[in-house]
C-alpha cells in the first residue's frame, strides 16, 4: 500500500480521528458505502500500519498538568545513544531530530511544575548532550490527532 490511500480511506480516517469508537455502520452511512466495504478498508489500513486506533488520554484529567519542549544539542556520534536515553524516560512524550542548532527536540509531560526540574536533570544526565534549551509550556490551545 506504501502510504497510498484514496478518498474513502481518508474519510474512514477522518471519522475515526473524531470518534475512535464510531461503528462501521455509522461510518458506512456517513460515507455512503456498505459496512462490508468499511470493514475491509479498515482492516487494510490496520494491516498496512497506516491506521492505529488507540485510546487518547486527557493528561490534565489524570494529573499531568505541566510540560516543556526541550531542544538538545548533542555530540553527533552520540545521537542514537541520546535518543535511546530519552526513549527510556517515562515523561518523554515526543522525540524528533531537527535541523539547526539543536539536533533533537523532545516534549515532556509531568504532574507539576516542581517535577520539571527533576526531569531536566535526568535529561541532562544522558551522556552526549552538549547543551539544553527548555521551553516551559504555559497553556495548550490545540492538540490534535487529525492529520487528514
Amino acid at each position: 500500500m506504501n502510504g497510498q490511500i484514496d478518498e474513502l480511506d481518508r474519510g474512514i480516517i477522518r471519522c475515526l480521528s473524531k470518534d475512535g469508537r464510531m461503528s462501521f455502520t455509522e461510518i458506512a452511512t456517513q460515507l455512503n458505502v456498505t459496512e462490508k466495504t468499511i470493514r475491509s478498508r479498515y482492516k487494510n489500513l490496520i494491516d498496512h500500519e497506516i491506521l492505529q486506533v488507540v485510546g487518547v488520554v486527557n493528561p490534565t484529567a489524570i494529573g499531568v498538568k505541566a510540560g516543556a519542549i526541550i531542544e538538545l544539542m548533542v555530540e553527533l556520534m552520540a545521537l542514537e545513544q541520546v535518543i535511546e536515553g530519552l526513549r527510556n524516560l517515562r515523561e518523554v512524550r515526543f522525540i524528533t531530530t531537527t535541523s539547526g542548532k539543536y539536533q533533537i527536540m523532545t516534549q515532556i509531560a509531568v504532574p507539576s511544575q516542581d517535577d520539571l526540574s527533576s526531569s531536566f536533570k535526568r535529561i541532562r544526565d544522558i551522556p552526549g548532550i552538549i547543551e539544553m534549551n527548555s521551553i516551559i509550556q504555559l497553556n495548550v490551545y490545540k492538540n490534535t490527532f487529525q492529520y487528514i
